[in-house]
């Protein structure tokens, strides 16, 4: 598709909005062809206008033109999108990695007829310090009842300009009347890096080292946002510091984000060599290539390093994990990624002070070793895509285990105060098992015999002829 069908597509929602007419007499040149394209969604949109068994709002007639794009731009791909003005601010932000807002992660509670809850509130925020707890149900904020209220609705609400003030009315568990917190918005930097748990003595720091016997470092890298290479350099120098001998990067769950940080975060733990190239049909091949200086971990045979993937490990994650792979920086342990190996470029559309943007498909990635990342529709199990395991690193997981995972993940991650201990959790009448993290057992175990083998190689004496 041509960039001017594109931006003719855009430019529907200025005419649905506007009521702008378009001239209905016979094209006369290439560029009136064009905007046959314009004409027929205009032609269906005065029909529904004039004809629907109700009538459309403008709300609504946007809405219905925006799902015309992304309904057209789904079946060119599933990665490409046209983000409205709405979604595009929350876009933005999760890109940056900070906000104005009272820093709480929020979700709807099932057992409570899907109101509005607090997850957990981040140590040192406005809303930790004024005493958000999690478990918190939000009943209303600034007065105006949660209840139907969606996700977006409720999360623009709580943001807004550092320095403003808020009022969530919350319940707190265990307490039968809802009390109003009135708490003062500030920036608020959502970390990409964390560890395994926080420091006992202080809840916002990650303790990253997850083997203090053996000197094992835990880095989880959650998402590759703007702050992500500075985020890993900072705890990868702060383990060095502690005496760290291997290092455990995982990327599980982690969809992406950012190319700049992916081959700034591989570029740590790599002195040279390709860490990935980018083709398109109308696209330069580019190529992204390590350097020497500021490499971490040296000499690479004395800090050995695992990187945990799964079926969800996508993006920019791929590239990390198959930069350090293909260079037998690392192992890789786990299930195969999920294959999302193409390039969006975020082409930014202006509508007067409401910006939105079109996320367009333009490229691809390819591994160091020249080998695809992208799964394509018709591509098989056999064929090259994503990033599998080492030969007997692969841990094969059922969808159970899965969720077993990503509930313990969560449970580990929630800050709550120490008059609220955590009840044990049970199944059936009986106390549920702990669970066990397989991929990361397997991960220290290998470590382990690594770092013996290191050692053991330092500690020989110096040989000679005579």
């Amino acid at each position: 598709m041509s960039r001017r069908n594109l931006f003719g597509l855009l430019a529907i929602t200025f005419v649905s909005l506007l009521g702008i007419t378009v001239s209905y007499s016979a094209p006369t040149s290439e560029k009136d062809k064009d905007y046959e394209l314009v004409r027929l969604v205009v032609d269906v949109l005065h029909e529904v206008r004039q004809r629907y068994v109700v009538d459309i709002d403008q709300d609504r007639e946007r809405k219905l033109v925006e799902d015309m794009i992304n309904g057209g731009l789904e079946r060119l791909d599933p990665h490409s999108a046209y983000i409205p003005p709405r979604e595009y601010k929350q876009f933005e932000k999760q890109s940056e990695g900070k906000f104005g807002g009272v820093g709480i992660q929020v979700g709807f509670d099932r057992q409570n007829r899907g109101q509005l809850t607090v997850i957990s509130p981040m140590p040192g925020t406005p809303a930790y310090e004024a005493g958000v707890l999690a478990g918190d149900l939000i009943v209303k904020i600034d007065g105006k009842s949660t209840e139907s209220m969606r996700m977006s609705e409720a999360v623009d609400m709580i943001q807004g300009d550092p320095g403003q003030q808020v009022t969530l009315t919350v319940l707190h568990e265990s307490t039968k009347e809802p009390v109003d917190i009135a708490i003062t918005r500030a920036i608020i930097v959502v970390p990409s890096v964390l560890g395994d748990r926080r420091k006992a003595d202080d809840p916002k720091a990650w303790d990253f080292m997850l083997d203090k016997d053996s000197k094992i470092g835990y880095i989880r890298l959650t998402s590759f946002s703007k702050t992500a290479t500075k985020e890993m350099r900072d705890a990868v120098e702060e383990l060095h510091r502690e005496g760290a001998r291997g290092l455990i990067i995982d990327l599980r769950n982690n969809p992406g984000g950012l190319l700049k940080e992916a081959v700034g975060v591989s570029d740590l733990f790599l002195s040279e060599g390709r860490i990935v190239s980018t083709k398109g049909r109308n696209h330069k091949e580019e190529t992204y290539d390590a350097k020497p200086d500021g490499t971490l971990l040296l000499p690479a045979e004395k800090y050995p390093m695992a990187v945990l993937v799964n079926k969800y490990s996508a993006s920019a994650s791929e590239i990390l994990s198959a930069a350090l792979q293909d260079h037998k920086r690392a192992v890789v342990i786990g299930e195969r990624s999920y294959g999302k190996g193409s390039v969006q470029n975020i082409i930014e559309m202006h509508e007067g002070n409401a910006p939105s943007a079109l996320k367009l498909t333009t490229a691809s990635y390819w591994r160091p070793s020249g080998k695809n990342i992208h799964r394509f529709p018709d591509s098989k199990e056999t064929d090259d895509w994503g990033v599998k395991p080492d030969a007997g690193f692969e841990v094969a997981m059922k969808d159970e285990e899965r969720l077993e995972y990503m509930l313990y993940r969560s449970d580990r991650d929630i800050v709550r105060t120490k008059s609220k201990p955590v009840a044990p959790k049970k199944k059936d009448g009986k106390e549920k098992k702990p669970f066990v993290d397989r991929v990361l057992e397997k991960a220290v175990d290998h470590l382990k015999k690594e770092i013996e083998k290191a050692g053991a190689a330092v500690e020989l004496p110096p040989r000679g002829n005579a």
